[in-house]
């Protein structure tokens, strides 16, 4: 059974940081699709960033410069590093891993792409 955990929200103001992590159990996230998607309270979700590999790594264009995404394959782990934070980057960021065939669902990834989800984290940016 695939099971993705986050930690690492919270609450930070405008121009911080923060690094969200997702540990996976159950499902190697080497060479897998993974993403970050997020969920604000009026807002359907968004795919920030997703990456299959080193060499597939996508982002959302509002998050551009400012998020990386990055894995550690030898502790199954994601992660995601926000920078320069804004009040509409407050959402609730879900770890996803996609095992539907192909691996890369290409480089226009929606939130229907992933079928397993982390049980979210919430961030809040205030001014």
């Amino acid at each position: 059974q695939v099971q993705l955990v986050e930690s690492g929200g919270g609450s930070v103001q405008t121009g911080g940081s923060l690094r969200l992590s997702c540990v996976a159990s159950g499902y190697s996230i080497s060479r897998n699709c993974m993403a970050w998607v997020r969920q604000g309270p009026k807002t359907e979700r968004e795919v920030v960033a997703g990456a299959n590999d080193e060499r597939d790594v996508v982002y959302a264009d509002s998050v551009k410069g400012r998020f990386t995404i990055s894995r550690d394959n030898a502790n199954n782990a994601l992660y995601l590093d926000m920078n320069s934070l804004k009040p509409e980057d407050s959402a609730v960021y879900y770890c996803a891993a996609r095992t539907r065939l192909p691996t890369w669902a290409g480089s226009n990834l929606r939130a229907s792409d992933f079928n397993y989800w982390g049980q979210g984290t919430q961030v809040t940016v205030s001014t």
